[in-house]
């Protein structure tokens, strides 16, 4: 973990005293067919009341979370770009006042790019926001008219423009094993995404979720994504191109330059303490040495009522077994290339690596070579993040 914070020019806290902070937006202008996510559409928001109900809640969360140093803030949603900058300001400031913001503190925001939203970037980098993370999602017209978005392809490319010129450090997302996509069309479109990447980019595979509309028309047969040896033929190449583009993958669908990993996603990864702000909002934070799961309450008028009536909108806090803890640090810390630090697992866990697993299924996964453990630690070969899913059912049971 320290060695994770000073790579990336982030503070070297214990494991009792960092902190990031994850803020949920939860409205869109519309809702793409793909998304399952805690997302809504309304014809008004009421800023003031959510401006002030952020504050609330960060006010009662920091109180049973006394003395910690935030060292990431991420507002996700949801299209948070469309939150008013003033209130991304107050929720900076407010964080700042209740714990100690480090100055060094990675302070991303999603965003989609249209030029509604584009024209809010001055804003937003003043409020003090230094990450912005673009929706772009496709760079061919009709796979963003496919997907559901908002936005075109020249406006993706004017808004990567603008957010180079902006902040500090940028990210955008691609989707691809999109329908139809072959594997010439997609080196195309990535060499030209790389040509204009910053420090990072996300690269996501097109995955169906049921109760979304895309769930409902694949069933229909209104398309039909690629097939398994396509898809595993499209990874790998992407995995191939970023490296050779100097954006090596650091996570599953995460690639970077040396020291532009998202600093926040990293604590994710890694089993750090995170708190959630905003409806649906999940956290996972260490009170007295018990690490608690946190859930808010996921509909935004519920969350707002809830927050204005009890000043916070916690849904539920549960204390995590040590199993379930365990078994959270594995199926998140092999998405990342570099696995399960040897240290940080058994500063968390009170355990070895090989004392948490079952011998014979980790036996037998390290013969297939899908995994590697050494005094490193453990983590994925090449060949186990191409089918994690599988390699984290055989491993955990």
């Amino acid at each position: 973990m320290a060695t994770d914070r000073e790579k990336n020019g982030a503070k070297t806290a214990s494991l009792t005293d960092a902190l990031a902070v994850y803020v949920h937006w939860p409205f869109c202008l519309s809702r793409c067919p793909y998304c399952d996510f805690n997302a809504h559409v309304r014809d008004a928001i009421d800023q003031s009341r959510w401006h002030d109900a952020y504050l609330t809640e960060i006010a009662h969360v920091a109180g049973s979370l006394p003395g910690r140093v935030v060292t990431s803030v991420f507002f996700g949603g949801g299209t948070p770009s469309l939150m008013d900058p003033a209130t991304a300001a107050a929720i900076i400031d407010a964080i700042g006042t209740h714990w100690t913001l480090h100055p060094d503190a990675e302070i991303t925001l999603e965003a989609n790019p249209t030029s509604v939203e584009a024209a809010r970037f001055a804003d937003l980098r003043a409020a003090g926001v230094n990450r912005v993370s673009l929706g772009v999602q496709a760079l061919d017209e009709a796979a963003l008219k496919f997907l559901g978005r908002g936005h075109d392809r020249q406006q993706a490319i004017d808004a990567i423009a603008l957010a180079a010129r902006t902040f500090d450090r940028f990210s955008f997302d691609l989707i691809y094993a999109r329908p139809g996509q072959t594997l010439e069309s997609w080196r195309a479109e990535f060499h030209e995404a790389a040509a204009m990447a910053g420090d990072h980019l996300s690269l996501y595979q097109l995955t169906i979720e049921r109760g979304t509309p895309f769930f409902t028309a694949e069933r229909g047969g209104a398309f039909a994504l690629p097939d398994e040896d396509l898809s595993a033929a499209l990874f790998e190449a992407t995995q191939e191109m970023a490296a050779g583009a100097g954006l090596p993958a650091y996570e599953i669908s995460n690639h970077a330059r040396p020291g532009g990993e998202c600093r926040h996603n990293i604590v994710y990864w890694t089993g750090g303490d995170y708190a959630g702000i905003g409806p649906g909002a999940h956290g996972r934070v260490t009170r007295g040495g018990t690490v608690f799961a946190t859930e808010q309450i996921p509909g935004p008028e519920n969350w707002l009522a809830a927050v204005e009536a009890d000043h916070h909108g916690t849904r539920r806090q549960d204390p995590l077994s040590s199993g379930t803890r365990v078994e959270e640090l594995i199926m998140m810390g092999l998405r990342l290339t570099a696995g399960i630090g040897r240290a940080g697992f058994t500063a968390r866990t009170g355990m070895e690596i090989e004392d948490a697993l079952e011998p014979r299924r980790l036996r037998r996964l390290i013969e297939g070579d899908f995994v590697i453990l050494d005094e490193a630690g453990l983590r994925a070969t090449p060949a186990g993040r191409l089918r994690l899913n599988a390699v984290l059912a055989a491993l955990m049971g």
